[in-house]
């Protein structure tokens, strides 16, 4: 099996004992078409001191020769480089699987022609709602249909063509619909992450949820997931999405595996982000003030990669490192405070993540929420932050006693230092705990990991391993 027909981007146990940059997401222009309200990068003009064809020549030989199997395309709009074609060629040549994620305002059918010539066989879309839902979040009127349009040309073509949401105020209630859509149009993979406060969103704050909102967030997910399932539909969480709580196995059950969940941040474990101008990055989406590791105009990548503290961050983290509720976390020792970007933005300081189901529900239990409150705006930068307050609340909006406070997770103390870190999902509650624990710490159901018989279990496992193998590659 060639690398042209499988994802290879799930990461081995060989990968983890040896960090490598099995993923890379490249922004090769930041040039763009479109005027996205939530942008990151806050792309519309191509940066002045972009790489030369040749430098990311030299990059794609770098990233060959240290073991790199997905080369993931993204911009602003790759298609607006003129060489695009010449590093997906240059890609594919070496054996790296590669993918483009585009908001595809302009990917004519001309365009997918000569990415096809060059060996291109996945695109990923972004498609945010419906008709003017996606239209005010992309900022161009007609931006939706030509999404729609570009899906099918693509799989005219005979390429895969996979959809990217964002899932915050204005699309979390057209979900249903947009799941509609794509099985009409033949989408077979559909990623959902949520809306983050980088760039350009913390100007548009109506798309940004608050943290309590994941108590019907996350449900919704998971109802969309077996829906889809149902439907030839792969619904996959991204890597914002979940962090345990009762619904983790069936959000991520399309990942691998029966009882898949999040294990902990991969930039710089096995992902690797890459700026236009040749900044190195754990993550394509970190901020770039506190996470480049340095450029390759001026250090090799093994060596940025080997070196920089900027990018080793995620390999040793542990509970000391955690702040807040995340530190207290019973899932502390294997989450780690979850998707690091989508709560670094919010203060600068990495390890106390309010987007989390299990805190949000843990809270709610305890009469608490949290609310953010932006208290100075972003610079206006790519990739930069606003600054946020994280405040605790009761469930009415009133403010909580002081012997209320600090918040934190009473469950922490179940989590048993001896035993290995592996979990299992209980077979009462479904929430995952430790598997050689006697007793699940949620629901104190005596461990029984799995309450249906044998044969049946090793059907349902037999089942996803099928779908796991069926699902198409690429972002």
């Amino acid at each position: 099996m060639s690398s042209q027909d499988a994802s290879q981007r799930r990461f081995t146990a060989d990968d983890l004992a040896h960090p490598r940059p099995v993923h890379a997401v490249w922004e090769i222009t930041l040039a763009c078409d479109l005027k996205c309200a939530h942008c990151g990068s806050r792309a519309e003009q191509r940066r002045p001191d972009e790489l030369t064809t040749d430098e990311c020549i030299d990059l794609i030989d770098q990233l060959h020769q240290m073991g790199c199997r997905e080369i993931t395309l993204i911009g602003g709009e790759a298609y607006l480089r003129r060489d695009w074609t010449t590093l997906i060629a240059a890609i594919v040549e070496r054996g790296i699987y590669c993918g483009v994620q585009t908001g595809a305002r302009n990917l004519t059918p001309a365009r997918i022609e000569a990415a096809w010539q060059a060996g291109l066989r996945h695109v990923g879309v972004s498609i945010d709602g419906i008709g003017e839902t996606h239209d005010l979040q992309r900022g161009v009127p007609g931006s939706f249909d030509r999404a729609v349009e570009a899906i099918r040309n693509v799989h005219a073509r005979g390429m895969r063509a996979s959809v990217n949401t964002q899932i915050n105020p204005r699309s979390r209630h057209q979900l249903p619909a947009l799941l509609d859509l794509l099985v009409e149009l033949g989408v077979k993979r559909w990623q959902l992450q949520l809306t983050v406060a980088m760039g350009r969103a913390n100007e548009n704050t109506d798309l940004l949820l608050q943290p309590f909102e994941l108590l019907e967030v996350i449900p919704e997910v998971a109802r969309l997931v077996k829906d889809g399932d149902a439907r030839g539909v792969s619904v996959q969480p991204g890597n914002n999405i979940g962090f345990f709580g009762p619904h983790e196995e069936i959000i991520r059950q399309n990942l691998g595996e029966a009882g898949t969940h999040w294990s902990g941040c991969a930039a710089g474990v096995g992902v690797l982000g890459l700026e236009a101008d040749g900044t190195i990055k754990g993550c394509p989406s970190l901020t770039t003030a506190e996470y480049g590791g340095g450029n390759i105009r001026d250090r090799s990548l093994r060596e940025v990669w080997e070196q920089a503290p900027e990018l080793a961050f995620a390999r040793a983290r542990t509970r000391e490192d955690l702040g807040g509720f995340c530190r207290t976390c019973y899932y502390a020792e294997v989450c780690q405070a979850g998707c690091t970007w989508t709560h670094q933005v919010l203060t600068g300081v990495a390890g106390d993540n309010p987007f989390c189901h299990h805190r949000a529900e843990t809270l709610a239990k305890q009469n608490l929420r949290e609310r953010l409150v932006q208290r100075a705006p972003a610079p206006g930068a790519p990739f930069d932050r606003a600054s946020w307050e994280l405040l605790p609340e009761r469930l009415d909006g009133s403010d909580p006693s002081p012997d209320e406070l600090p918040i934190q997770d009473p469950a922490a103390s179940a989590w048993r230092h001896d035993l290995p870190k592996q979990l299992r999902p209980c077979g009462g509650c479904r929430r995952f705990f430790q598997s050689e624990a006697a007793t699940c710490p949620f629901c104190e159901r005596e461990r029984q990991i799995d309450d249906r018989p044998p044969e049946e279990a090793l059907s349902d496992i037999l089942m996803r391993l099928y779908k796991h193998m069926q699902t198409p590659p690429g972002p």
